[in-house]
């Protein structure tokens, strides 16, 4: 997001009052991060947030304990010497299953019906096919990307998210935590994956006021 606005800002007919960022999933916790650190940014937005590094660390509704957390890290940190002997990166497998057997979580059937259908799938779609490596989440399990979450006031901020989605306490506590000028809009029945690409769902007409 920083070298995108970097680029915006070398151009010479942009409006620099006028320049803001919307993100989507993963890439929404990154855009508060970087409007918090670029003051540029006149506003951001975001829908079905997610704290990527949050969820890494404690997994999801901040289920994780320590001993658990530790037991993991221990094992991803000698995979790396597996990975160093081996000269090979070794994957943890798609992140979504090829095949549903009927008793999952309602997110990993919403991903599924994105990332492994022609609604989503790409051929080179980290999400699609060979996922993350093993140990690529240690390089941003630690890593607070919304600690300073109230540095984006006095410039607005707008969180969308899904009333049934997994993800929507994220967008909650981002709420609680920033500074105003704030909002937050619930969108009735929609889980994660909706304001991926539903445009029937996507309240486009409140990102055109905001």
């Amino acid at each position: 997001f920083s070298a995108a606005v970097d680029f915006i800002g070398l151009q010479k007919n942009v409006d620099r009052n006028k320049i803001g960022i919307i993100g989507v999933c993963g890439w929404g916790g990154f855009a508060l991060n970087a409007v918090a650190a670029d003051k540029r940014v006149k506003a951001v937005a975001t829908t079905s947030l997610y704290d990527i590094p949050r969820v890494l660390s404690n997994g999801y509704n901040d289920s994780r304990t320590v001993e658990e957390r530790t037991k993991m890290l221990e094992a991803l940190s000698q995979q790396r010497w597996a990975d160093a002997e081996s000269g090979k990166v070794s994957y943890g497998g798609t992140p979504n299953p090829d095949k549903l057997m009927g008793d999952e979580p309602e997110f990993v059937k919403s991903y599924f019906d994105y990332y492994k259908t022609p609604r989503g799938f790409h051929p080179r779609a980290i999400n699609s096919n060979a996922g993350f490596t093993n140990t690529s989440i240690i390089s941003v399990i630690n890593m607070q990307i919304l600690a300073h979450i109230k540095e984006i006031s006095p410039r607005p901020m707008l969180l969308i998210a899904g009333e049934k989605a997994h993800s929507r306490y994220m967008s909650e506590d981002i709420y609680k935590a920033a500074a105003e000028p704030k909002e937050l809009v619930i969108v009735p029945n929609a889980v994660h994956v909706d304001l991926y690409d539903k445009v029937d769902v996507i309240p486009f007409a409140k990102l055109d006021d905001f």
